[in-house]
């Protein structure tokens, strides 16, 4: 069926699916779900084991095809991690020669000063992602987010490029052609996540979006809705699980289960809170015992060193930029409790949410966390091409001219035969 659409998150510690249905009026519901660990088969968003993480992909994805029925050809899947580089370009063009008439600019012009800003050198060893008009500047007036028809002397755009290791997308395409799945598109992650999570207002103001997954942390910074910085640290909340491990000397799986069930990153939440938090036994340790805030006290750091490497990388990155809008937080490693706190203390702003995907329909309560948000966002970012590139070739077919000499000629023809 070609009105399904499949999300498809590959991350450090979960393969994620998120499936979609094009209704007749065209909105996308989600139907269903799933997610299988992947712990193991990549590092630091990179895969290492790709018959491992193409059979995580074929089981998860058969399972959304058995819950709903449906047969899956295709999906969409992300890229993310410290193999991502982005940087910031300008391009030029002349539309109409001085001393002569000024003209209309056209959707060609567009896309020649789109191909002049990307006239980049980029190394072989890099492929090219995205590249994302910011604006528009017409003879030499800024500001400007769809050009076309404005009569101009000369044309300018900045744009944003993205580009990945070549190696990491070809993994990735392996791991999903390998898995009988044909690949529609590889975007960017955090890219993919900001059309679910945020809203249009903190698009145009200016917000950072911080995506903690569990072997990286990625950023993407979007003001006037296009994005201006992205960058990404190697450390996630595979990290804090690994603290709590080496403190508490018990096994990864142990300390993880204790992170989502008891953690607690902002102290002042539990430096009244009694309760104690029991450490199963193992081998030949006995059970013990220890409290909330000795465990807090073991998070903490950690989680407030990520995100200040994230506001120093962003400082870096933009020290002049003032940004009005949100600080949204996504991923597994955003739902431990007193991340909203933490961000609001480090940052020094109290607009700092977490990102929630959209409401679409179906099983909400399934796929209406932080976790889920890349997945449903790479549904929305797809699906948001393919009617752009649909409007444009319907208006192309209404545009052209018919070719009213050639009927005529056919009907004298044909009378005259």
């Amino acid at each position: 069926m070609s009105n399904i659409v499949v999300g498809l998150d590959i991350g450090t510690c979960f393969v994620r699916a998120v499936v979609g249905v094009e209704n007749d009026d065209k909105t996308l519901e989600i139907i269903d779900v799933a997610k299988k660990s992947s712990s193991g088969f990549l590092r630091n968003g990179t895969i290492v084991n790709i018959e491992a993480t193409k059979q995580c992909i074929h089981e998860v994805i058969n399972e959304v095809e058995q819950n709903t029925g449906l047969e899956v050809h295709s999906c969409v899947t992300g890229i993310g991690g410290v193999q991502i580089e982005s940087r910031s370009s300008r391009g030029l063009v002349a539309i109409s020669s001085y001393g002569k008439t000024e003209r209309a600019i056209t959707e060609d012009d567009v896309k020649r000063v789109i191909d002049s800003a990307n006239s980049i050198k980029i190394p072989l060893d890099r492929k090219l992602l995205h590249v994302i008009p910011q604006q528009y500047i017409i003879d030499g007036t800024d500001g400007f987010k769809n050009p076309v028809n404005n009569i101009a002397i000369r044309l300018e755009a900045d744009v944003h490029i993205v580009t990945a290791s070549r190696t990491a997308v070809q993994n990735i395409t392996t791991c999903v052609e390998q898995a009988n799945y044909e690949l529609d598109e590889i975007r960017l992650k955090t890219l993919a996540c900001t059309e679910a999570v945020m809203i249009e207002d903190e698009k145009k103001l200016g917000s950072i979006l911080i995506d903690i997954g569990g072997g990286t942390t990625d950023v993407v910074v979007v003001v006037n809705d296009a994005p201006i910085c992205t960058c990404s640290i190697p450390i996630g909340g595979n990290l804090v699980t690994n603290d709590i491990a080496v403190v508490k000397g018990i096994p990864n799986s142990t300390a993880e289960k204790i992170k989502i069930e008891n953690g607690c990153c902002w102290l002042p939440i539990v430096e009244n809170d009694d309760d104690e938090v029991l450490i199963p036994g193992f081998g030949s340790r006995t059970t013990e015992l220890t409290s909330k805030i000795e465990l807090c006290q073991i998070i903490y750091p950690r989680m407030e060193e990520i995100f200040t490497i994230v506001r120093d990388e962003i400082s870096r990155k933009l020290p002049e930029m003032q940004l009005s809008g949100s600080i949204i937080l996504t991923g597994g490693g955003a739902q431990i409790n007193g991340a909203i706190e933490m961000a609001q203390s480090v940052f020094g702003t109290s607009a700092v949410r977490l990102g929630f995907p959209q409401s679409m329909g179906g099983i909400e309560e399934k796929y209406r966390l932080p976790e889920y948000a890349t997945a449903v966002g790479l549904l929305l970012a797809h699906k948001k091409i393919l009617d752009s590139e649909t409007k444009k070739l319907k208006k192309r077919e209404t545009a052209s001219p018919k070719r009213e000499g050639d009927s005529t000629l056919k009907k004298l023809m044909k009378k005259f035969f």
